[in-house]
């Protein structure tokens, strides 16, 4: 029998989608539903595992938390990119790593569920109503505020189309942009500067590197016009922090959508709660009944797969 952790099920998913009573025979499950307090504290908890199911980037499969499980066999992570396993162990300790389907439209209509949060001041308004209030603030209308998109990939694609079904002009600038692909869009491309200095509403769909951490910092912030808003689906750090939650206070912009963070799951205490100007969601971009469905029922397929040596959707 294979022991196997499935780490990070805050929604305690697994069981809801996983028949345990089917598969017992084979693979003994333990589910852990909070985060590790640190490294050293996984280490202990991991080292008797022979397979891994990880979400995301929730619990980085480090250099040193690998070499620290001797018993590591198996990774399962939930889509088909994972920077925070340190591939190059996997492979020099002979660790499959495979992945899984994801669905990208959740992360694009948690963008939109942003932008239109923060426009008609959803937060407030909501909050308001349940102390007994009624219309406290005035929103703003999408029509005639121009979006621009950093990233036009799978998912900035999604959210450009989204923005045309709204009548909105879009602009789009990444270090690879495909011209050809934004102009069957629709989208106008842009330098960033030019995006940053005129768009009303900036969307950030980038997948996180070295050359685009900190990418928006404080020079960029300053850029924007002090009436635009700033959503941030992607990764947390690229984006600087520190810079952003300044700009917020200043009032340097007008406010901030964010479903990412540097440090997650956030801090009770972090500044970016206590923000009037900043809308938070907690990385729900992926969160959906659909794509917990497909990465758990996958992950038993490509572990089963291995077993059989005949592995499937492999990583490394």
């Amino acid at each position: 029998m294979i022991k196997v952790a499935v780490l990070d099920d805050y929604q305690n998913a697994f069981k809801q989608v996983i028949d345990l009573e089917k598969y017992k025979k084979n693979y003994d499950f333990k589910i852990f539903n909070q985060p590790f307090v640190d490294e050293s504290e996984a280490v202990i908890a991991l080292e008797d595992f022979e397979a891994i199911f990880i979400m995301r980037e929730r619990t980085p499969m480090t250099k040193s938390l690998l070499e620290s499980l001797p018993k590591l066999k198996y990774i399962m992570t939930s889509g088909m990119r994972n920077n925070s396993i340190d591939l190059v162990v996997t492979q020099k300790r002979k660790i499959i790593v495979c992945g899984t389907e994801i669905n990208s439209n959740p992360a694009a209509e948690v963008t939109w569920a942003l932008i239109l949060g923060l426009l008609r001041n959803m937060k407030q308004e909501i909050d308001n109503m349940f102390q007994g209030y009624w219309q406290t603030t005035i929103g703003l209308e999408l029509k005639g505020k121009l979006l621009g998109l950093i990233g036009l990939g799978k998912i900035g694609s999604q959210v450009a189309k989204v923005a045309k079904a709204f009548g909105k002009d879009v602009c789009a600038w990444s270090e690879n942009l495909n011209l050809s692909h934004a102009n069957d869009l629709g989208v106008l491309p842009m330098s960033k500067e030019d995006l940053l200095k005129n768009s009303d509403i900036i969307s950030i769909h980038l997948v996180l590197g070295d050359r685009y951490k900190n990418l928006i910092s404080k020079k960029e912030l300053a850029m924007m016009k002090k009436t635009a808003f700033l959503i941030n689906t992607s990764r947390g750090p690229i984006v600087n922090e520190d810079d952003l939650i300044k700009a917020l206070k200043d009032e340097n912009i007008a406010g901030a959508g964010l479903d990412v963070y540097d440090k997650e799951p956030l801090p009770q205490d972090h500044k970016l709660r206590f923000l009037p100007n900043a809308l938070l969601m907690p990385h729900i971009g992926f969160v959906t009944a659909e794509n917990y469905s497909k990465f758990y029922t996958q992950m038993i397929e490509n572990l089963d797969g291995c077993l059989n040596n005949k592995p499937i959707r492999v990583i490394s």
